[in-house]
């Protein structure tokens, strides 16, 4: 890409040379170092490069501000690609300067020329600061639900612990596309009712597979590309696949970061969780869920987070049924005309 000269700015592609600037910048913001997720970002872009988007900009100075983004392609129910902005910072004394503006205008060319309808991104609802700039970059509302759930050290919790109550293992919800008080020598809970385990390379044929049965689409590559930034990219591995049978039933791919979006606590966002259409009403969606939030507990996770498309409201059901609540986050949304 060529370098833009925006009067002292320059636009560039962010590099690994600028990643003790990067992390510098963003000490000042937030006031402490967060030099192993940049490093992680840094090398995931380099790494796949087609489905990351970084920006620098550079003045006289040096290292002005920076802007990280990341390809959507199926997530949270997609079915067009898009953007996802995930991290910007600008120099203290670079604020003010429209360095900001002049990077995400260089974020919203890369998303017109690769074809991507939009650029997605989540803020708190008191972020003041971040919001009126969301606001002059022309975001608007999404339709998106960002539902979340206190981990609360992976406590039993009946409404997502508990197994099946009616016949013949049928639940009151029903398994859909995506997706502590231990039980006495007596008790069964839902984690019980299928082997569930850290999600490895080698189940992405049956992950293919699972999400075909769901979707009617052949979408290998997104899945590939969901396994190696589950094992890659995430500071903590969460993924886990369900077995039922010996067949893997159902699997969850979530991802735990400090960083995206602004967020400074432990933080697992759910991408995708599936449940092989022959294996519904058997509980393996609760069974994902379970099991995820006693790993997230001893790890000190304290929350888990995802966002529901606005067509999905069988997965807000599920989701609620099991505890999830309205996220104190907004979804945001800026369509590239």
């Amino acid at each position: 890409m060529e370098a833009i000269a925006l009067q002292r700015v320059v636009i560039r592609p962010l590099m690994r040379e600028d990643l003790a600037s990067v992390v510098a910048i963003d000490a000042s913001i937030e006031g402490w170092t967060r030099h192993a997720y940049f490093e992680r970002r840094l090398d995931a872009a380099l790494r796949e490069p087609k489905l990351h988007a970084q920006f620098a900009a550079s003045d006289d100075k040096g290292l002005a501000g920076y802007i990280l983004a990341r390809v959507l392609e199926g997530e949270f129910g997609r079915l067009a690609p898009g953007l996802r902005l995930e991290v910007i910072g600008v120099r203290g004394d670079a604020k003010g300067h429209r360095v900001g503006a002049c990077l995400f205008d260089a974020l919203s060319d890369y998303g017109r020329r690769h074809g991507y309808a939009d650029v997605r991104t989540t803020a708190a609802w008191n972020d003041h600061r971040m919001l009126r700039w969301m606001d002059a970059m022309g975001f608007t509302l999404a339709p998106n639900h960002v539902v979340d759930c206190a981990v609360a050290g992976g406590e039993y919790t009946p409404q997502r612990d508990d197994p099946a109550a009616t016949p013949n293992g049928e639940g009151s919800v029903p398994e859909i596309n995506y997706g502590g008080r231990p039980g006495n020598d007596f008790e069964r809970l839902a984690r019980d009712n299928a082997e569930v385990g850290a999600m490895e390379p080698g189940d992405l044929a049956d992950i293919v597979r699972i999400d075909r049965s769901i979707t009617g689409r052949d979408r290998q590559d997104y899945m590939k590309h969901k396994l190696v930034e589950a094992m890659h990219d995430s500071a903590i591995r969460v993924s886990l696949t369900a077995r039922q049978d010996g067949t893997v039933a159902g699997f969850l791919m979530a991802r735990v970061d400090l960083g995206d979006f602004g967020r400074t606590e432990p933080v697992a966002v759910i991408d995708t969780i599936g449940v092989d259409s022959g294996f519904t009403h058997r509980r393996v969606g609760h069974a994902l869920l379970s099991q995820l939030f006693v790993n997230l507990g001893a790890l000190r996770i304290e929350r888990v987070e995802t966002v529901v498309a606005p067509r999905d409201l069988a997965l807000l059901g599920f989701l609620y049924d099991v505890g999830f609540t309205p996220s104190q986050r907004l979804p945001f949304v800026r369509w590239l005309d």
